[in-house]
This record gives structure tokens, sequence and C-alpha cells, in this order.
């Protein structure tokens, strides 16, 4: 056997053990067999159809040459993507090993001297974005944590902090469509945030509150900031701290960043970014962030969601009666709102329906969304139209809702 082949399949069985995440009986067999290529079955026989100059498209096409061992074509691959973009770190790491596999033994990805912590997050980089390619959603299927989008809402974006993903909807008549996915960077401590300076990414649903340059605020935050509402009403209830948690870019000399390497916010490519910020509205676009997420078929989502919302026309109708013993047994014994505990709420309400003869209640642009890292809860947004004889309002609300023992209450309910 020739010394370049010898080299090839060092770097091959290399790539293997350093990127390949999943453990499958197949992947088993694929560390033994240097010379079985890849399976691009895993969940979605995708063929791989690198969008032109797309870069993480152009990565995963030299990784996939290198298991081929079409060496000479992944190396070709690997400096049109360098050309491109030379900020990227682990193209040139890729790069590095392939030149030098051509003189002697690759035992690793990274065979350079450089600080571990550097060649960790680059190899860890390399496992996330090769694993999501091999390893896609399959087509059609959706979050069922995105239970209900209200018509306004044609985007959401779902954040999978496990697989360092990010993934954009559109919505259209109740509908989801998955437009497209990026790689993200989160928190150096992972997730569940709670206080100011742990360097965690928060878990939760937020919503995009506007747009910021993000060279105004320093070379680290890249070319955009997009803010969340994070600590939102839920997190100040359960004493979660801090503030700044943002979507934003990358410093002009960096392309993409470890998966883990951020203060807490989530960090896209600047690239990435700028095609994903044409399909955020402030105060509009939800963005949940998750440890997992749960892809179903959409008729499991709607089954999901009917309890749900049959248990919210239960509380409109409820409210409607002016008998409070019915509409108040859809509130749990620890229920707060702005401060107010059960009790003091309940004696509120009674006060006001005293002076109502009739009450009309409507419920429009309702969006119902599962709570991340809570167990069986949902928030609830809708506008609700009230009119009485004595006080017509119409106002946004946001309920959360937890199911105990099958039956659902709300825990907690604000106006926004």
């Amino acid at each position: 056997m020739s010394f370049h082949r010898i080299m090839v399949k060092l770097l091959t069985t290399m790539l293997l053990v350093v990127l390949c995440v999943a453990t499958t009986a197949q992947t088993q067999e694929l560390l033994a067999m240097a010379n079985v290529p890849f399976s691009l079955t895993g969940n979605s026989s995708r063929p791989f159809t690198p969008q032109r100059n797309h870069p993480e498209a152009m990565l995963n096409q030299a990784l996939l040459s290198i298991r081929h061992d079409h060496l000479d074509q992944a190396l070709k691959s690997i400096e049109q993507l360098v050309s491109l973009y030379p900020d990227f770190r682990l193209a040139q790491l890729v790069r590095g090993d392939l030149l030098l596999a051509r003189a002697q033994p690759i035992l690793t990805l990274g065979n350079v001297d450089a600080a571990p912590s550097q060649l960790d997050g680059l190899r860890a980089e390399a496992r996330v974005r090769l694993n999501n390619f091999l390893q896609p959603p399959s087509s059609g299927l959706v979050p069922r944590q995105l239970l209900q989008l209200d018509p306004g809402q044609t985007t959401a974006v779902m954040v999978d902090t496990s697989k360092s993903r990010l993934y954009l909807f559109h919505n259209q008549n109740g509908v989801l469509t998955r437009l497209a996915d990026y790689y993200v960077t989160i928190g150096k401590n992972g997730t569940d945030k709670t206080r100011e300076g742990d360097k965690r990414t928060p878990l939760g649903v937020y919503y995009i509150t506007g747009k910021q340059d993000g060279k105004k605020l320093g070379p680290l935050y890249g070319d955009a900031i997009y803010p969340l509402s994070y600590p939102n009403d839920w997190d100040q209830r359960q004493g979660r701290l801090g503030h700044g948690i943002w979507l934003h870019g990358t410093p002009s000399t960096t392309y993409s960043r470890a998966p883990q390497a951020s203060d807490g916010c989530v960090v896209l490519t600047n690239t990435d970014l700028s095609e994903l910020g044409k399909y955020l509205t402030a105060g509009i676009t939800p963005v949940v962030i998750t440890n997992h997420i749960d892809w179903t078929q959409p008729r499991n989502v709607d089954s999901s969601k009917d309890g749900l919302l049959s248990a919210l026309e239960s509380w409109r109708h409820d409210r409607e009666s002016l008998d409070p013993a019915p509409y108040l047994r859809h509130y749990a014994e620890n229920f707060t709102t702005n401060g107010e505990n059960l009790s003091d709420w309940i004696a509120e309400k009674r006060r006001v329906n005293l002076g109502q003869t009739w009450v009309k209640i409507k419920l429009s642009e309702i969006s119902a969304l599962e709570y991340p890292g809570q167990a069986n809860m949902a928030v609830v947004n809708f506008d609700q139209d009230y009119r009485s004889n004595n006080l017509n309002d119409r106002s946004r609300k946001r309920q959360y809702w937890q199911q105990t023992h099958g039956e659902w209450k709300i825990v907690m309910e604000t106006s926004l």
C-alpha cells in the first residue's frame, strides 16, 4: 500500500473517531471499517447538494470527500472555502491536516501546536456541524413545543442547545414550514441561567425586543444584536437574575465560535444572522430556547394542543357566567398576578362582579407554546375583548398554564 494511501486511511479514521457522535451499531461498524462510506440515511435520506459558496455546506463537502478517500477533492473544497472565509478557523484546521497528511501520519483532528482549549472547541464544532448534516430532522416534522402561533406570527425560532442549532419556521394559516437552520454558540457553562454572570443560556420562551448595531457596542457582538426578553415574567417569579441575553454575531476576525463559548447569548455567524434577521420582528417573533426539540408529525401537535385550548375556552365561557365558582376553579393554588396571590386576587374579582349584570369576552390572536424546562407547562398569549354593562376593555394577555393530574390550571397571568 502506498504511503499516500496510508495517510488517507489514517486521516479518514481520525475524522470518524473525532467527528462521529452517534452510538448506533452502524456507526460502530464504521469506526472499525475505515473504508466503509458514511451512510447518509439517518433520520432522513437527504442527498448532499451544497449551496453555492455556503460555508457550512462547503465544509461538509470536504469532510465527506475525506471520508470517501477523495483527499484531493477535499483539499480543493477546503481551499476554496478558506479563500472565501479566511477567518473560518475550523476550515483552516482541516486544511492544515490535509496538507500535513501528505507528509506524516495524522493522529487527531488538529495536529498542530495550539492550546488544548482552542483545539477542543474546534473539534466540538466539527462534531455538531457534521452530526447535524448526517442526522437532520426528517422532512415534514415540526417541534411539538410550537403548539399554535397566532396569524400575525409569520415566523418562529427554536434553539436546540444540545445540538448547537437554531431552526427558523414559517407560519402560514397555522401550517409550519422549516425555512432554515443555523449553527449557534451558547453559554460557556451550558444552559438554565439563574443569576448574573453565570455564563449560562436561559431556557424558556422569549421574544425579540428590537435590533441594535453590534459594532457600536464593541467588536465581540458582530454586525447586529437582537435583544431577547430575558428575564421574562416567569423567570422573575422564579427569582432568575441577569440581563442582556441576545442573538448576536461574531467579531470580524472570527467566522464562528465554539459550541459553548458565549457569556450566555446565542451567537450566530454574521452571515447567518444577516439572513435570519430578515425574518425577525420585534415584539412578535418568539424564540424558544430548549435543551431538546421534540420533533413530531403535525397531527400530533394538534392532539397535544387540543386539551389546552379546550381549557382556555372553558375559562372564557365561565368568566362570562358571572358565577365566580366555575371561573375560579381554573386557577392553581400557587397562582400569582402582578404581585398578588390567589386569595387577594379572588377578593378583587368578587368585588368587580358585584356591579356586573352581563359580560361578553372574545379571544383572538391566540398563540400557545410549551415552556422548556418546566414540566407540563405552556404559555398562552391572546387578545381579549372584554365587554360588560360597566366596562369595555381590549387588552393583550399572557397566561402560564400547568397540567397537574391531567387538568390544566393557570399559575400566572399578566397583561402585556
